[in-house]
Parts: structure tokens; sequence; C-alpha cells
């Protein structure tokens, strides 16, 4: 879209809490529901260097804990306020904010990048560009909110200005951002404690979806997008890769030593591990009990875990990672194919035999707690290394 013009703040958008929710998934390719941002926001972005060899390697949950504490990072250094459109994309994220918030978010992100680095021993690219230099560039960002449940909404972009952004960033256009030696985040609430997830109807399925110019604008594209969410949705849970009731509790938790790194703050290690493991430990036995604690009831919270894990999105094109049957999947393959072989997209699929879940919990004393879903075996970073392909990726062998 050459040439966009410029937005006028007043006139367009005022608050992104303000924006319309809404909840029929079949129509995130509707651009009508997009509004575009002001010219005075920037977009920033991550990005794991090379998370397609770590995955291979069997860091997974590392590289979805790097994308994901950009994400906390932010929030917690803005005092707790998530309203602002963000987007986890497994090995990275993107984020929208006011040109007022770009000194915080820098050094969120500079701090995350370094903890990344020290802890994770994975590279974290992080970049700042404003959306006046976007549509400079050609390119739009519009933003609408869905809401995954009564207690939850999660932002999706169009416009085709984030992934230009992204391309951008791995490029090295943008300077980097990664704070002296020592520097940690405030990532408290950031954790990884549920089991793999596993098929139910026969296999994890990751999907992307994108219009091969940027412009998802395109009639034909959004009709593939209908089609392909009508075949995913007519499935039992419409492929959701968790039970309706939530995973269960698991005792002693996975991802212990990631979300310690991640949340001691000045607490020694093994601190953090006992404080996990504790908290970890009652919460198994509340919900083998079926008893509560204060306003936590392990019921409800797994149950909202379900409902709000992000499973599918938009970000200028259709993500997800679902539970498939294989004659959904064979249709869904069908329907990608037909569409590239006729110049409407190009996508990437990779089958897995598992997915994997990143949460942010600023609370467990309420609904409002965030679930980030990819694939085990490679997820977003497979698939999209296999998008030009328009054809399956095999499963990462983390045995090699």
């Amino acid at each position: 879209m050459e040439g966009a013009s410029q937005v006028s703040t007043s006139q367009t958008y005022k608050a992104y809490s303000d924006l319309p929710l809404f909840s029929d998934f079949a129509s995130v390719a509707d651009t009508e529901r997009y509004v575009p941002l002001p010219d005075d926001w920037f977009v920033a972005l991550t990005d794991v260097v090379k998370s397609t060899q770590a995955i291979r390697d069997g860091h997974y949950k590392a590289v979805n804990m790097a994308g994901a504490a950009a994400i906390a990072a932010v929030i917690n250094a803005l005092d707790g306020d998530a309203s602002f459109p963000f987007i986890f994309g497994g090995d990275g994220t993107a984020l929208a904010l006011p040109e007022t918030s770009r000194e915080t978010t820098e050094a969120a992100l500079a701090a995350t990048a370094r903890w990344v680095e020290e802890d994770l021993e994975l590279t974290l690219r992080t970049a700042t560009v404003s959306v006046a230099e976007i549509r400079r560039a050609g390119h739009d960002v519009r933003v609408a909110r869905f809401a995954a449940s009564d207690a939850m909404t999660y932002a999706l972009f169009s416009g085709g200005g984030v992934s230009w952004a992204e391309r951008e960033m791995k490029a090295g256009r943008f300077p980097a951002h990664l704070a002296p030696p020592g520097t940690r985040p405030d990532l408290e609430g950031l954790s990884c404690r549920w089991k793999a997830l596993e098929p139910q109807r026969g296999t994890i399925l990751t999907i992307l979806a994108v219009p091969p110019s940027d412009d998802d604008n395109d009639p034909a594209f959004r009709e593939v997008v209908h089609r392909l969410i009508d075949v995913i949705e007519a499935s039992d849970r419409g492929g959701r890769p968790l039970a309706d009731d939530g995973p269960s509790f698991a005792w002693p938790p996975e991802g212990l030593e990631l979300e310690a790194r991640a949340t001691r703050g000045t607490r020694s290690l093994a601190m953090q591990k006992l404080k996990i493991s504790a908290i970890s430990l009652l919460a198994w036995v509340l919900d083998r009990t079926r008893r509560t604690i204060g306003q936590f009831d392990p019921v409800v919270y797994r149950r909202y875990t379900a409902l709000n894990a992000d499973f599918r999105k938009y970000q200028d094109g259709v993500r997800m990672t679902v539970d498939c049957a294989p004659a959904t999947v064979e249709r869904i393959e069908a329907i990608l194919k037909s569409a590239r072989e006729a110049g409407i997209l190009d996508y990437g699929l990779l089958r897995q035999q598992s997915a994997v879940m990143t949460c942010f919990v600023p609370s467990v004393m309420t609904n409002t707690h965030f679930h980030f879903v990819d694939g085990a075996q490679g997820g977003y970073a497979a698939a999209a290394a296999s998008l030009k392909a328009g054809a399956f990726s095999d499963p990462i062998d983390r045995s090699r």
C-alpha cells in the first residue's frame, strides 16, 4: 500500500481499551474491524536469534520464555498496565505503545535482552520503530481486540506494518537495545509450569498463512481465511489444544529452573526454586481436594487457563496452533495449497507431537492471566522457515 497517509490521533484512535471487542474469530481477516494506530505511537519488537537451532537443541521452553519475557517486562515496567496491544509470536513478540512510553519500553527491552543472554544463553534482538516511519515505508499498522474470554482480550494486527518492521529488524536496520551486564528486568508473573499439551485428536498443527505482498486487504485472501477457520471450528473444541476444564496441575512443576531464573529478582536461585515449588505444591493439593484458599479456586483457574490461551491469532495473516484429526489436517493443507497455487497466499505448516504454554500471571486471584501457546517441536519459528515452500515442515528432531 504505497504512500500510506498519516493518521490523526483524535479522529481515529483514543485508547486501546476503548476499541470494540469481537469474539467471532472467523472475522479476524475483515479489515473493517481494525483501527489505524496513531502516527505518534511506536512498535516494539523482539526476536530470538537462531531460534530454530535452539529448539532443535532442545531449548524450546527457553525460546518461548524469551519470546514472552518482553511482554511481562514491559507490563511490569508500566506498573502492571496491560492496556496496550501486543502479540506473542513464539520466538518473539510485537508490542505497540504511545511515544510517551518509549523510554520505559526500551529500557525494559534492553534489560530483557541482557537477561536472555546471561540466564538463557540465547540472543534476543530488540527494536523500536515509529508508526509514522512504517507508514512512510508504504505499510500500515491497524489493531483490533479479540475477546478470548469474558476476562481476557488479545490484540490482532493488520496492515503489513508489523511484519515489515520485523523483517527490517532482522536485517539490522534498527539499533538494538542491550542493558549493562547484570541488569535484570522485572519478570514477576512469568512462568511455564504446565506440562506439554498432548493432542487428543491426532496432531498438534502449527499454521501460518499470510498474503504474499503484506496486503491482507485482498478479498480473495479474506475468503480463504474464512474457509480455513470454518474447517477448524467445525472440529471438536474448535481446535483448542487444551481441554475445556484446562490443564491439570502437576507436581513437581515443569519449567522450574526457567521460572526461577526469570522471577528471582534479588533472591538466590535456590530460594526462588523453593518458593515456586511450595506454591505449586499448594495449588496441586487444592486442585486434588477441590478446595479454595482466599479468592483462588483451582477449578476456575484451570478453566480460564483454557479460555485465555492464545492458540489462534492474527498478525498480518493467520497464526494458529491447533489440535487436529488427520482428516482435518488434510482439508487444511488442501485449502492452503490451492490458494498458494492461485497466488493468494504463502503458508507454512508443521505437524508436532505436543504444544507448550508459557504464561504471564499478574495475580492468581483474578481471571486475567495470559497463556501463550506454541508448538513444542518447532512451532511458529519452524513453520515460518517453511513459509515460502508452501509445504509441511518436518517436526524438529531434538535427538540430533
